[in-house]
């Protein structure tokens, strides 16, 4: 039992790199292999009948697309109930995890089966697409703030997990991409340890690489499993950054044309930031942290944060506008805003709240 660790892989309208892997992986004798088909339709069903055929992996089938996470959980199950395993490896349907990297992470959990294996992708490689290099930062840094748990790689498809945990993440929420993260979030809660063991991963270009991952609902998804707080908080403070960068572009194109310099977009920051920081108190008093403090209290000590966050914002954008001369003015503001998003969350979750 103790080398007994399937592979599973999820599967949503595969090409041929899956049945290069698991051909690759049967020759390596990295079994056994369980596929689990996510709803792929007719079109795709030679790729899967081949891996069965040619390297009698299982397959197991979804009647229709249930997500990544789901996908995953049909494979625990199939595993616990079938194959007595000491844990499994999950690894990608689209060739990114090489056999040498699931065999990596194969070997660590073996020596140590307690523990949460994760293959961490190396992003300054330039074979790394933008869109993943910069999606990984913000998770990882929305990650160590919220749970003082710094992971290379938090959206990692490349993990080895043991099999008692297996059990418990069969009921854990999240049925798509957002299940991956909230595997992180519970593992930090119950103490398991991680172990990240550095791999390659391929990728076809850096901008044409293809995959299912849905980068506006998926990513909301992924960020509002964090924490209920937190994910209402996203969807406070977007609704009131909305309200904010409106009148910003606003009081821009009525101030710019009087104004000399840069200063226009300082005083229009100001004006948006006023507007918007009431409305953004209320909600989050009443819907996102569902406080019972005094309005005396925390409405002055929102506004001392609101005030403080306004001059910087204003501060910074100028001086990367004065820096970069940059047209619209919210190419810099937007990236400003965003690093004092996070900021902003702890202190009103901490102190004011």
């Amino acid at each position: 039992m103790e080398n007994n660790i399937p592979i599973i892989i999820p599967a949503y309208e595969p090409d041929q790199r899956l049945l290069q892997l698991v051909e690759k992986l049967t020759q390596t004798d990295l079994t056994p292999i369980v596929i689990v088909d996510d709803g792929s339709g007719a079109d795709y069903q030679p790729v899967f009948q081949a891996c069965e055929s040619r390297c009698h992996a299982v397959v197991l089938h979804h009647p229709s697309n249930s997500g990544k996470g789901r996908a995953l959980k049909t494979g625990f199950s199939y595993c616990l109930k079938h194959l007595d395993p000491a844990g499994c490896i999950t690894a990608d349907a689209d060739g990114q995890h090489t056999p040498e990297a699931i065999k990596a992470c194969r070997n660590a959990m073996i020596r140590d089966p307690q523990a949460l294996v994760l293959g961490v992708r190396d992003f300054s490689a330039d074979t790394v697409p933008a869109k993943s290099r910069f999606g990984n930062q913000l998770t990882r840094t929305v990650f160590r703030i919220l749970y003082r748990t710094d992971v290379s790689d938090t959206q990692t498809g490349l993990r080895g997990i043991p099999a008692s945990y297996m059990k418990e993440l069969l009921t854990l929420p999240g049925e798509r991409f957002e299940f991956e993260t909230q595997m992180l979030i519970d593992a930090v809660s119950r103490r398991i340890p991680f172990m990240e063991i550095p791999i390659e991963t391929v990728y076809d270009s850096k901008e044409h690489h293809a995959t299912h991952f849905r980068p506006v609902t998926d990513s909301l998804k992924v960020y509002m499993s964090f924490t209920p707080a937190f994910g209402r908080f996203i969807l406070s403070s977007l609704s009131s950054s909305l309200i904010d960068l409106a009148l910003f572009q606003t009081f821009c194109m009525v101030l710019k044309r009087t104004a000399r310099g840069f200063g226009y977009a300082a005083a229009a920051a100001v004006m948006a930031r006023i507007i918007s920081a009431a409305c953004n108190y209320l909600i989050n008093y009443k819907l996102v942290f569902v406080s019972r403090k005094k309005h005396s209290r925390s409405a002055l000590q929102y506004a001392a944060l609101a005030i403080f966050q306004m001059a910087l914002s204003a501060a910074l954008t100028t001086a990367a506008l004065y820096a970069t001369h940059a047209e619209p003015e919210l190419l810099v503001k937007i990236p400003v805003d965003t690093v004092l998003f996070f900021l902003s969350y702890r202190i009103q979750k901490k102190y004011i709240y």
